[in-house]
């Protein structure tokens, strides 16, 4: 039996992650390699230096290979940013009076009226995904296929991203010498890895608190309500670390990430961090409980926000399962104990889930969204067997080109 793999790239404001899995013969996905660097040349998950990002990419899937012992040839790419907007479209149709029985025709008709919205010519649409669907007036139908009726009607939900930002990366993929398999928001992807299929029915908010953004995903009725991507992350925390305690940005990301807490009063007043493990010519002293201050108050506004993007959703209230908190910074300690005062709601963290082969050194929040590509790419798309593998011409060559409009047009209509 050929060996069948997929590929997921997270390219992050402060890490690009390539994750290579196997899916062997029992159907298990197992992850047979792993390569992260350092990101460069992003900034709140939007490219800003192309030639930065790919060596950042390029570097990630470097390691990723010579841990695997594969060429990757293509991938399923993670996409965020504040440019990304969503929005909730219906289309209606006529069930054919031949048989009078819904077949995929039928959906895909109503999915291109659903998906007919106006859009501006800098802004193009990502994914179109159907929320449930009406038949004859009865809601609540999650396939309607092989059912009778005189009219059926679709509800999607829309995200669309700024042009410029969505062919910005997907260059920066291409001249890395790999194709898009399809691009996927990254808190759908981080959804797949975390998210219970229990917690989507009931009411669920994903919140992915990466280093530039915050992205946010309702859930309702075991469907995807709302999609937003907030500007602000764990570089902001770090920021107000180093203008409070006057420190070097990279310092700043140390103490957060060694001695960063969310509670000050988890902290004992006279623990005092001794900055020279550092800056070998400093022997200043810094109260932890005052870097638990600082982190606090950024992390409340940070969920304010989201408390906002929740109300205007209309499903303030209406998420039983709560709030499920993934991305790097759902590492730092007491946050849940925040987001539950700050929110009212029952709040966890997001651990990818279902893992195999390398999963202890990944069975990590800040790994979500890269474990949730493979995912989707598992439900969604179709695995390679590794000998299908053909190295990509020159950046922008026609093959990789209409590969990804062909699975852009899939996505358009499943």
């Amino acid at each position: 039996m050929q060996e069948r793999v997929i590929v997921g790239i997270d390219v992050g404001t402060t890490k690009v992650c390539v994750l290579v899995g196997e899916l062997d013969r029992d159907g298990k996905l197992s992850i047979v390699g792993v390569g992260t660097c350092p990101s460069q040349g992003l900034r709140r998950g939007v490219v800003v230096n192309i030639d930065e990002t790919v060596s950042s990419i390029t570097a990630a899937l470097d390691r990723a290979e010579r841990l695997s012992g594969k060429k990757i040839a293509s991938a399923y790419v993670g996409i965020a940013g504040s440019h990304i907007e969503s929005e909730n479209s219906k289309g209606f149709v006529a069930i054919s009076p031949k048989h009078r029985e819904i077949v995929p025709n039928d959906i895909n008709r109503a999915i291109e009226i659903a998906q007919a919205i106006s859009l501006p010519a800098n802004r193009e649409v990502i994914h179109v995904i159907p929320r449930g669907y009406v038949v004859d007036g009865q809601e609540g139908i999650k396939n309607p296929i092989g059912m009778s009726g005189f009219r059926l009607e679709v509800e999607t939900h829309i995200i669309t991203g700024a042009s410029s930002s969505i062919h910005n990366l997907m260059k920066c993929v291409d001249r890395a010498h790999v194709e898009i398999e399809d691009l996927v928001l990254e808190p759908l992807a981080s959804s797949e890895a975390v998210l219970a299929e229990g917690e989507t029915d009931l009411g669920v908010a994903l919140v992915d608190v990466g280093g530039g953004t915050t992205d946010i995903a309702i859930f309702a009725d075991g469907a995807i309500w709302q999609t937003v991507v907030l500007g602000i992350g764990g570089n902001h925390i770090t920021n107000d670390i180093a203008i409070g305690l006057r420190l070097p940005p990279a310092v700043a990301e140390e103490l957060k990430v060694t001695y960063g807490h969310c509670d000050p009063e988890a902290i004992k007043p006279d623990d005092m961090i001794d900055l020279s493990q550092f800056m070998p010519d400093c022997n200043d002293l810094v109260p932890r409980r005052l870097l638990a201050e600082i982190i606090q108050a950024r992390v409340e506004e940070m969920f304010s926000m989201v408390h906002e993007e929740i109300k205007k959703s209309g499903y303030d209230g209406l998420l039983p399962a709560g709030i499920v908190i993934t991305g790097g910074c759902a590492e730092l300690p007491g946050i849940v104990e925040v987001a539950n005062r700050t929110l009212d709601l029952p709040a966890r963290i997001g651990m990818p889930l279902g893992l195999h082969g390398l999963a202890d050194s990944i069975n990590r929040p800040a790994y979500a969204t890269a474990v949730g590509l493979l995912m989707w790419g598992l439900r969604n798309g179709s695995l390679v067997e590794e000998e299908e593998y053909d190295p990509p011409g020159a950046p922008g060559d026609f093959k990789s080109r209409f590969g990804l409009l062909g699975r852009l047009v899939r996505a358009f209509f499943p």
